[in-house]
């Protein structure tokens, strides 16, 4: 059996290159787990809400848009803790509930309950599979 020389070899891989438009992945992507993400995401965003966490802290793991809006509510929430009096402190937070439902374009939506120890709050989230990581599409607090 004789070996094809290197020549045809690259041209017959340029050929059928050229006809696979639509080339498939030759390995899955792997991701971190999407619950623990969803977990620290959730309580991370109540932090920065609360003034404890500084909003870069979140920059890698949401998107452009979700990061403005936070940063309004950030903003708001400042305001609102100065005219108040309020510190700024770590808030001790517990997760109550979690409901999580894959989507079609490889993601997940989630609603997670948080509660600190005056309220709870309400974080919705979508998030969606860039490279090997989550990045949160959609964030709300409630």
């Amino acid at each position: 059996m004789t070996l094809p020389k290197n020549k045809d070899l690259l041209a017959r891989q340029h050929h059928a290159d050229e006809h696979n438009r639509d080339p498939q992945p030759t390995h899955p992507v792997l991701r971190p787990e999407v619950n623990p993400t969803l977990r620290i995401l959730a309580l991370r965003t109540v932090e920065v809400i609360a003034g404890a966490r500084d909003l870069e802290q979140l920059a890698r793991w949401v998107t452009d848009d979700v990061y403005a809006r936070l940063q309004i509510r950030v903003t708001i929430a400042a305001r609102a803790r100065a005219v108040t009096g309020m510190v700024a402190e770590r808030p001790r937070l517990w997760i109550d509930h979690v409901t999580v439902a894959p989507t079609e374009n490889d993601g997940y939506d989630a609603v997670i309950l948080v509660h600190d120890r005056r309220r709870p709050h309400v974080v919705c989230l979508k998030l969606e599979g860039r490279g090997p990581r989550w990045l949160a599409t959609v964030l709300v607090v409630m």
